[in-house]
């Protein structure tokens, strides 16, 4: 079986090389780490290039030129650079537990290699020191792991650098304009077209820090919303339609009939009359994983408040 893992850079030096060396020091050790920098201002690419001359696993792909893409078109082009059976996706400042390969590949191996596979797994919270602020991020986040397509169109619970898919899948993978981020639509492509697994164990340790341009969902971030209103509203739209816009592009697909209905019930919703909106988020069921949040969902959908469309 070949294994490749991806890894995107930018300006991630002063974390780069504790998470490459938790690669390194994985149990199954048969791998490729492709490495491409999205256009590093500070001395990561020096880091990739002594790496890559010390671990003949490790490949750095585009020491030659620095043209900023984004993440999502830089993993894209990552996963299309090589031909791989699996891929694992790697952030640039986390930690992998030694077993986080092994772990994964165990269980995928128990599927089949023509069908569109993702698998992910819980992680550990931790600050920049790698103390453990968070035992489980699934449930401290989301409640639970989605592995539904209905639950999977209005969020998200697999993180990127937890997950592996396969080549059945990477194959799916044909847009990256207009979605959320690249393990989001992945998520679901795997389930309207394969199978997406959750492992409940933590494979990594996801380190929190001054510049995380994502992230976990922390108190300071939310009290930050909350004290201007129309920022809390705004963004909650621009995640709704902004996730309708990502599902959109699975109707371009060869979808199951009753597949195709709920994406397509999904995807219109604002369209549609106030009665007509609660007859759909009856029968489809859509919601989020915690009750606060599926309140304000459901609430913003039937009231269209402070909503404005969005192009």
């Amino acid at each position: 079986m070949k294994v490749n893992i991806v890894m995107s850079t930018y300006n991630g030096e002063k974390y780069l090389a504790e998470q490459i060396e938790s690669i390194r020091n994985q149990t199954f050790s048969n791998w490729t780490l492709l490495i491409r920098d999205d256009g590093s201002k500070d001395k990561t690419r020096d880091v990739i290039a002594d790496f890559a001359k010390q671990d003949s696993r490790i490949h750095f792909i585009n020491p030659n030129s620095t043209k900023n893409l984004g993440v999502i078109k830089s993993f894209h082009t990552l996963i299309q650079y090589q031909r791989a059976d699996v891929y694992f996706f790697s952030d640039q400042d986390d930690v992998w537990l030694p077993d986080k390969l092994q772990v994964t590949l165990e269980t995928a191996q128990t599927y089949q290699a023509d069908q569109p596979l993702m698998v992910y797994t819980d992680l550990k919270v931790v600050n920049q020191d790698l103390q453990v602020m968070n035992e489980s991020m699934i449930r401290s986040q989301s409640h639970h792991a989605n592995t539904k397509l209905v639950q999977e169109l209005t969020e998200n619970t697999v993180t990127g650098g937890t997950s592996m898919i396969n080549h059945a899948l990477a194959e799916l993978w044909t847009v990256t304009d207009d979605i959320l981020m690249h393990d989001w639509y992945l998520a679901l492509l795997a389930t309207a077209f394969g199978k997406l697994i959750y492992i409940d164990q933590p494979t990594e340790l996801y380190r929190q820090h001054a510049e995380n341009v994502l992230g976990a969902r922390t108190v300071s971030k939310r009290v930050k919303k909350w004290i201007r209103p129309h920022v809390l509203f705004s963004a909650y739209w621009d995640l709704i339609c902004d996730s309708q816009k990502q599902a959109n592009h699975l109707m371009a697909l060869p979808l199951a009939p009753i597949d195709r209905k709920l994406i397509e019930a999904f995807v219109t919703i604002m369209d549609k009359p106030i009665l007509e909106r609660y007859q759909t988020l009856k029968k489809y069921g859509f919601r989020k994983n915690k009750a606060f949040h599926t309140f304000a969902f459901t609430s913003l959908i039937l009231t269209k408040f402070a909503y404005k469309e969005r192009k």
